[in-house]
């Protein structure tokens, strides 16, 4: 029978130097077994997350964690049982990993962690070991010039997510797409089309980024899209049909009073940390953030910010 409860499970994505993930063979056995899977297990009845962490990786891999940041939270319904995952990011542990249960074990990139055979709710773990903490927005455009300006200046500074937000005619928007995706792609960076799959595909763009109309319409992951689908959200309803989509990421917003809505109720930190709480896919922060909202975002639960004036030149 189904637990009324969510089972609570301590997650450890172990990365060495090299930027390298550590993942384990799970015991055909064991509940979603014969799959990889990221080191953990079960939180005891008044165990804190980070001690079951400790313990589990110490039983699995013989460590001792020593760096500990939380990554994500996530809650997934299995057909047969529920579970919420305390994730957790450990750069640095003593002694030397191994498999302690005899399980097999390999150090893989996180770019190349989608190509493995994963429990259905790692997937959420693995976009967001995969995104960056910023996620900026362009600007419209007013002169093109001044705005490749500004694209460099943000790409120099190290962003590496960006979404192109741009009004004009279909020719106009073409050329500044293109220019944008090649100079976001010599510097190592993605790039977003917003709401236009049929530009994005044009020019080979690196995602989609779905507003709230698009998602209240039903409008998801097309069959053969393998890019990034972002989506844009303001409430608990549109964070459930993003991940519904099977959108990768979302924005949450306006987190703060904003210049450009200012007819709209801010969420507060503690609504907004409410509704991410029961999202299923990594949620970036957006409205009234600048860099230094980073560090809040993260705690209350989030990616990072999401940001246009905040982030942008």
């Amino acid at each position: 029978m189904r637990a009324e409860q969510p089972l609570e499970v301590a997650v450890g994505v172990v990365l060495n130097p090299a930027g390298e993930a550590l993942i384990a063979w799970r015991n055909a056995k064991q509940h979603q077994g014969g799959r990889w899977e990221f080191p953990g297990g079960k939180v005891h009845a008044n165990e804190p997350a980070r001690a079951a962490l400790a313990r589990e990786l110490n039983e699995e891999l013989g460590i001792q964690p020593l760096d500990v940041e939380s990554l994500i939270r996530l809650p997934h319904d299995y057909a047969d049982r529920r579970v919420v995952l305390d994730v957790y990011l450990v750069r640095a542990w003593q002694g030397e990993a191994h498999g302690a249960e005899g399980q097999a074990l390999r150090w893989v990139l996180p770019n190349e962690l989608e190509r493995e055979d994963f429990p259905a709710a790692n997937a959420a773990i693995i976009s967001a070991l995969r995104l960056p903490t910023h996620y900026v927005i362009s600007p419209d455009v007013a002169a093109p010039e001044d705005w490749l300006a500004g694209l460099d200046a943000t790409l120099a500074r190290g962003e590496r997510l960006v979404q192109l937000r741009i009004r004009g005619d279909d020719r106009k928007r073409l050329e500044l797409s293109r220019e944008a995706l090649s100079r976001c792609h010599q510097h190592n960076a993605q790039l977003l089309i917003n709401t236009d799959f049929r530009l994005a595909a044009e020019i080979g763009a690196d995602g989609v980024h779905l507003n709230s109309r698009q998602l209240a319409q039903g409008i998801g992951r097309p069959a053969d899209f393998t890019g990034w689908l972002a989506a844009s959200c303001h409430n608990d309803v549109d964070l459930q049909r993003a991940a519904d989509c099977r959108a990768d990421f979302a924005v949450l917003s306006p987190v703060a009073a904003t210049a450009s809505h200012p007819g709209v109720s801010p969420l507060g930190w503690l609504q907004w940390a409410r509704w991410v709480a029961q999202a299923r896919l990594p949620v970036y922060a957006l409205g009234g953030m600048h860099p230094s909202d980073g560090p809040l975002a993260r705690r209350h639960g989030g990616q990072g910010i999401a940001a246009i004036s905040g982030l942008w030149g």
